[in-house]
């Protein structure tokens, strides 16, 4: 397998190159603006690209997979809410087959309605439903209680050794582990859906009291 985190630009975003190295198909998950950092990358490891994978529908993460959809034979793939906006539209537990790679879909509403998560092996991309001690932002409400469930009901389920790729660098380091998130990150650590919410509404507090950038 070929891996590549990518830092893309735009609000400290990340987005993400994997190849199958012995078929030589790739996917790029997020390409967040920067087509041509992926296209370079494609060249380098003359690579075909088959997917373009979109974690949500926020142009911080989508913008530049028209432009590698149009200059490729690849599928753009999102999950099936967004309708006719997507070449492929995907829902939970389905596989992207890649050379000898699968990529896994996990739906994990919250942060949007149409929030994926892409597990390939024991690398997980997240997009913005978990970073590095934190989570992606939600009203305090119903997207709230979606994000809540699909963390401990999808994510947290996983080997505590899965390797955790968030879609932004948010936190203390680039990535982290399903079993660091469960062991530090604050969110994870709340004991209640209620304490969950009360975290997310006074996180600015408890960053300054904490000590957390």
């Amino acid at each position: 397998m070929i891996f590549e985190q990518v830092r893309t630009g735009g609000d400290r975003n990340f987005g993400y190159f994997i190849a199958d190295r012995a078929e030589g198909f790739a996917a790029v998950i997020d390409p967040s603006g920067s087509a041509g950092l992926f296209f370079d990358l494609l060249d380098r490891h003359g690579c075909v690209l088959k997917y373009v994978i979109l974690t949500h529908d926020h142009f911080d993460h989508t913008g530049g997979a028209s432009q590698l959809a149009s200059q490729s034979s690849a599928l753009v793939v999102m999950h099936k809410i967004t309708g006719d906006s997507t070449d492929l539209p995907v829902d939970d537990g389905e596989l992207l087959s890649l050379g000898e790679l699968e990529l896994k879909v996990i739906h994990t509403p919250g942060h949007t309605a149409d929030s994926i998560c892409v597990l390939c092996g024991d690398l997980l991309m997240t997009g913005d439903t978990l970073f590095v001690g934190k989570v992606g932002g939600t009203d305090l409400g119903s997207g709230a209680r979606s994000e809540y469930d699909s963390l401990h009901k999808k994510l947290m389920t996983l080997p505590g050794e899965t390797r955790v790729y968030p879609g932004h660098d948010y936190g203390v380091a680039p990535s982290s582990t399903i079993g660091h998130e469960k062991s530090t990150n604050p969110f994870i650590l709340c004991r209640s859906f209620e304490e969950f919410v009360d975290l997310k509404a006074n996180w600015a507090e408890y960053k300054r009291t904490h000590g957390i950038a």
